[in-house]
This record gives structure tokens, C-alpha cells and sequence, in this order.
């Protein structure tokens, strides 16, 4: 049974995460702080409002695309929002990203408006002229400070948000939009490809809320969300925006790129409750030396976007005093859908399904597998998007019915917890038996030299796979034979001896995805280029 309801006919997303706190006893509750200011409700809906009008103002109507290309900050809410209030569809990128990468998505998804910060603009306007033919308007958005640009290589009309938006009436009526339309867009970190565009529609938010963030984190009007995951991405949305909206909580945007000291003194400054990150920023914290920090109103910290290695939840939890929440979300299913528990966390595995979700682990013909075997990952659930843009062939083999393909590998242990076990196309067969590159990793992680590790399969000279591990070094530690040999050696004392790596390669550090996710298959290609 759908979260929305099967018999409800309209649903706007914006107008269910806001109208309740659209009064007078909600208005002045704080929604935001920015730095060092403090948005309230009645602030945050009167400019998310403006937005809307501005867009229909500049002729953007229902269904047509905007790109976002913003840091984390009111105005971003704003926009996000207010489009999808007139039933226009946002489509927040990442601002890091090269700017040639740009021109991909704005041709992908034709869409009608750029919304985009300064210095951003600055670099990517140039490369545009006559290279993004569907861009009817470029609003160039405040930043973080008060620079001067010029409108030179535009591709259309160009307006200052901070000139054209305080113009606008504060009022805006909803569009009678239906739980099942387009509502926003998000592309695929891309690791393992070219981005993909999938659909989410304006249910896809509650149902996550109704789901994930009030029956595992329990979300109340109390609490303060800081996400150091930004939001631009499916992990990020939810945590710096619609969890808190929706049950009138605030939320602490960060609009600079992430350093870990810059956010542990967030942390600090600003007594979040709820605080977001992904695997590779909580060891990064870890490693801040200096001086002590105390988080005396945390009352949990969550993880996605990679599994937590054990390791790591237990030298957090010893230093801070607080539990990492694991889990496994993705892109499609817009947020978490298996989960760990505050107060009950076992280290090193997913947790159990999140309610409202369903999930399957099956082999290669889709046959249930046993208790403690690996197999394929399906979900189904209320949140998951309605299909990829223009990829027909991925969405039919992605989305099966009812069901989407996640592309992990998972087992149940004895407990019944969802433990992961690699990427399908990660998992390496090695004399026969399935090994898990996570299972290595964790395990190489807990030697004191390793700051981070990748494993992959490479094939020997008899063709056979064999797992082969990518090493980041703690400072003070040398990359040589020595430090080859006990690494191997401390492998095999961890694990079974076919699962240790057979080689080490020492790095300075691992390519990623935007999102933090680990791009084996670079690692994987650059194997097989150097043979």
C-alpha cells in the first residue's frame, strides 16, 4: 500500500513538507541557520514562494526542467522548492563539478533555466555559447560574497537573483500536482559511468519522511539536522532539507566545501542533534589532530553512501561517546531503505529493513538464496523513481517490476542483519569462492597504517582473478616491500589466506565519486592498462 495513498489525486510535495508550518504558532520557529543567521519559517516559505513566482514570471511552466547548480544555502531551498511548487521540475548538480561536465546535463535534461553561483558562472559561461540550445534564462545567484559579473556568453536572458526575486509577491498558490508527477530530478554519481537521470515524483519525499525519518530516526520539532553531505545529492536532500521541514525541525547549512575541521567546529558551534556524513569524511575526522572537540548535543550520527566499516564506528564511538547509524540508501530509492538503529547498531553490517520497504536477495535466475549466502540486492518501496531519462534499456533492466535491481551484493548473518558485500561487479571469485572487496578492506583497515584501501580483482597470468589492493598510508608510514610484506601478513591473519590481496599498490589517495563512493573500475582499468 502506498505511503500517500492510492486514493489521493493531488499531492504537491512542497505544499505537504510546508503547510503545516505556514501559521502563526509554527512561523517563527527557526527553519535555517546560515552562516551565523537564522531563517524562520514564515522567512523561508515567504522566499520559497518568490522563487515560484519568479519562475512563472519568467515563463517556466509545469513540467519544464530547471538546473541548480548551487551551494548549500537558503537560496538553493528556495529554488529547489519554489519550482517544484509551480509543478517545474528542479535538478540540483553538483557545484564541483568540471565545468565542461555542465554542458552534458543541461543538454540531457533541455532545461528551460540555469540557476548558478557566480564564480561558477564566471567559468562556464564562456564554454556555453551555442552549446546549450533549451537554456531560455540564466539566473546567476547570490554566492558568498557580492561579486561583480558580467552576462557576457550567456545562452539567454540573464537575471541576478537578488535583484528579481525580492520583487515578487510572497504568496503562491500550489500547482494541483499528482503524487505521481515529475516533481525533481537527480543524476547518479556516476561510479560507474556516465551519469543517468532518474525521475522522482512528488510522493517520493513524504514516503521517505513517513519511512526512514520518523520510524528509524524519529524526527521531532526538537531536533537540529547538520549534513555534511550536501544537497545536491539523494543523501543530502533529505538530511539538510525535507526530514527536518516535514516535522518542523531546523537544519545547519554549510555552503563551503567539506574539510574535516571545518566540520567538526560546525558541529561544535552549532549543537546539531542529528549529524549526516558518509564513510571516508568520518575517518578523515578521526585523523584531525590538534585538539578535542565535545558534541554534548548529539544524540546520533548517521552514515550512507558507502558501508561503515567497523573499525571506524568503533574508534567513533570511543572518542565521541555517540553511535554512527549505518545504512545503504541509493540515488533511485532517493534515501535509506536498510538500516541500523540508534541504540541498536551492530558494526560492520546495514542493520535490517527499514519499514515500509521490502527487500529480496536472490541469485543470478532471481531464486531466493539462503540465510548466510550472497546474492543480488532487490527493493521495492513508495520512494523508488519512476524511471531514468531517455535510458529505456536501463530503466527496464534496473526496474523490474516493482522491484529495483540495486546492483549490491548482500547476505543475512545469523542475527538477521543485512550485511553488504560488494558491488556485482565488484565481487571477485577467487579459486572458486566469492570475496567481498569490503571485507577485505575493513580488515586491511584495521592495521594503524592504513588510512584507506580499495580492492579489486586482476587477472594472473593463467587468467584467474586475484584480489589486488589499492593503499593510502597513514603520515609517517613508506610505501616499500616492508610495509608490502606486513600488510599481506596482517591480511592473513584476519581473513582466510585466498581472500589476502596479492599485491599492494601505495597511493596518495582513491578516485571517487563526488559523493565519496570509491570508483573501482578506475582502479580496475589502470590494472589493466599497465599489463
Amino acid at each position: 500500500m502506498s505511503v500517500v495513498g492510492e486514493a489521493q489525486r493531488t499531492l504537491n510535495v512542497t505544499q505537504a513538507i510546508f503547510g503545516s508550518w505556514d501559521t502563526p504558532d509554527a512561523a517563527e520557529h527557526p527553519a535555517v541557520h546560515y552562516r551565523g543567521t537564522t531563517w524562520s519559517y514564515r522567512q523561508l516559505i515567504a522566499e520559497i514562494n518568490r522563487a515560484g513566482n519568479a519562475l512563472r514570471e519568467l515563463g517556466i511552466r509545469r513540467e519544464e526542467r530547471i538546473v541548480l547548480v548551487a551551494y548549500d544555502s537558503p537560496h538553493f531551498l528556495a529554488m529547489m522548492f519554489g519550482a517544484m511548487k509551480i509543478g517545474a521540475v528542479p535538478i540540483p548538480l553538483n557545484p564541483y563539478l568540471p565545468v565542461d561536465d555542465y554542458a552534458y546535463f543541461l543538454e540531457d535534461s533541455r532545461a528551460r533555466l540555469l540557476a548558478v553561483e557566480p564564480e561558477i558562472w564566471r567559468a562556464l559561461g564562456p564554454r556555453l555559447q551555442g552549446g546549450a540550445p533549451d537554456v531560455s534564462w540564466v539566473m546567476v545567484l547570490p554566492g558568498l560574497g557580492t561579486p561583480q559579473i558580467s552576462p557576457v556568453g550567456h545562452p539567454g536572458p540573464f537575471v541576478f537573483y537578488q535583484d528579481f526575486i525580492p520583487r515578487m509577491d510572497h504568496s503562491l498558490e500550489a500547482a494541483p500536482t499528482s503524487p505521481d508527477e515529475a516533481a525533481f530530478w537527480l543524476y547518479s554519481s556516476g561510479s560507474t559511468g556516465k551519469p543517468k537521470g532518474a525521475v522522482h515524483c512528488h510522493k517520493d519525499m513524504i514516503s521517505c519522511n513517513e519511512t526512514y525519518g520518523t520510524k528509524v530516526l524519529g524526527i521531532t520539532r526538537r531536533d537540529r539536522l547538520f549534513s555534511a553531505s550536501k544537497l545536491y545529492f539523494a543523501y543530502g536532500l533529505g538530511n539538510g532539507s525535507y526530514f527536518a521541514f516535514a516535522n518542523g525541525a531546523s537544519v545547519v547549512l554549510m555552503p563551503e566545501k567539506v574539510e574535516p575541521s571545518l566540520v567538526l567546529e560546525t558541529i561544535e558551534q552549532t549543537d546539531p542533534t542529528l549529524f549526516f556524513g558518509v564513510p571516508t569524511l568520518y575517518n578523515a575526522m578521526l585523523r584531525v589532530q590538534g585538539r578535542e572537540y565535545r558534541f554534548p548535543s548529539l544524540r546520533a550520527c548517521v552514515s550512507a553512501g558507502e558501508p561503515l566499516p567497523a573499525e571506524i564506528f568503533l574508534r567513533w564511538k570511543e572518542r565521541y561517546g555517540v553511535e554512527i547509524v549505518d545504512g545503504i540508501g541509493s540515488t533511485e530509492v532517493l534515501h535509506i531503505y536498510i538500516s541500523n538503529r540508534p541504540g541498536d547498531c551492530r558494526p560492520g553490517t546495514s542493520g535490517h529493513v527499514v519499514p515500509g520497504y521490502e527487500v529480496r536477495i536472490v541469485d543470478e535466475d532471481g531464486r531466493p538464496v539462503p540465510q548466510g549466502e550472497i546474492g543480488d540486492l532487490y527493493v521495492k518501496g513508495d520512494s523508488i523513481a519512476a524511471f531514468y531519462w531517455n535510458q529505456a534499456e536501463k530503466t527496464r533492466s534496473s526496474m523490474v517490476g516493482e522491484w529495483y535491481r540495486t546492483g549490491d551484493k548482500y547476505y543475512i548473518d545469523p542475527d538477521g542483519y543485512y550485511c553488504y558485500a560488494g558491488r556485482s561487479d565488484d565481487m571477485m571469485k577467487v579459486g572458486g569462492m566469492w570475496v567481498s572487496p569490503s571485507e577485505v578492506e575493513n580488515a586491511l583497515l584495521r592495521h594503524e597504517a592504513v588510512v584507506e584501501a580499495a580492492v579489486v580483482a586482476v587477472a594472473d597470468e593463467a587468467g584467474l582473478d586475484k584480489p589486488v589492493a589499492y593503499v593510502v598510508l597513514s603520515q609517517g608510514y613508506v610505501g616499500d616491500a616492508a610495509m608490502e610484506a606486513a600488510l599481506r601478513s596482517f591480511a592473513r591473519d584476519q581473513m582466510a589466506h585466498f581472500k589476502a590481496p596479492r599485491a599492494f599498490h601505495f597511493v596518495e589517495e582513491l578516485p571517487k565519486t563526488a559523493t565519496g563512493k570509491i570508483q573501482r573500475f578506475k582502479l580496475r582499468a589502470g590494472l589493466a592498462q599497465s599489463r
